[in-house]
């Protein structure tokens, strides 16, 4: 069985709860590399998503992951909102009007996720980004689709995403305003990769 809107709406209410729940582990580890405002951005994006979804009620997933991008573009100050917006829209699209998303779909929407978000911030992995939790995420995503549940699929993704956070730790930062830190950026954790990692197991956690 596939997903569908319901799954969607609880995605995004759980990655709510999640940025309001760690909005101050986020704000301290950007405070070393960064603006220390990632954990507020985070936070008022998707209270302000909840607001949308519920003036709004989306008739699919793809139209869930639109409405999100729309809302985080507008809302969400740096670098985040465009990142995480263009992510949002990418996978949105690549989901289109389908009303059950099956396990391929998931991981397809996840990669494109993944590409939009490198295409707005010009990344690779090992830049100190969270493109080191998307991609494992996504890579971990298509292996597991191959088995054709989606369940397992989102558990990949996040538990990849998760260990690519913990990974940015030891990595010098060449992308992003932490670069500007040069080896000072040693030794922290990218707020944008565990935001990343909170969300991806959010939406495992979203799967009934």
């Amino acid at each position: 069985m596939g997903l569908d809107v319901n799954w969607a709406i609880r995605w995004l209410t759980l990655s709510a709860q999640a940025m309001a729940e760690h909005r101050m582990e986020l704000i301290e580890l950007d405070r070393p590399i960064g603006d220390s405002d990632h954990g507020e951005n985070m936070d008022r994006g998707f209270k302000a998503v909840m607001v949308k979804l519920a003036e709004s009620p989306p008739e699919s997933a793809g139209a869930a992951m639109k409405l999100t991008a729309m809302t985080l573009m507008s809302k969400v100050g740096g670098a985040a909102g465009p990142l995480y917006g263009t992510a949002f829209l990418r996978a949105g699209t690549a989901l289109g009007d389908t009303v059950d998303v099956d396990a391929a779909a998931l991981a397809a929407a996840l990669l494109a996720a993944r590409d939009g978000i490198v295409a707005r911030g010009k990344a690779e992995s090992g830049d100190k980004t969270m493109v080191d939790a998307w991609t494992p995420a996504v890579d971990a995503a298509a292996g597991a689709a191959e088995d054709g549940d989606v369940r397992a699929v989102l558990l990949a993704a996040a538990e990849a995403a998760e260990a690519g956070a913990v990974s940015t730790d030891p990595m010098l930062a060449r992308k992003g305003r932490a670069s500007y830190l040069g080896e000072r950026s040693i030794g922290h954790r990218d707020p944008g990769a565990v935001s990343s990692a909170l969300i991806l197991r959010a939406a495992a956690g979203a799967v009934e």
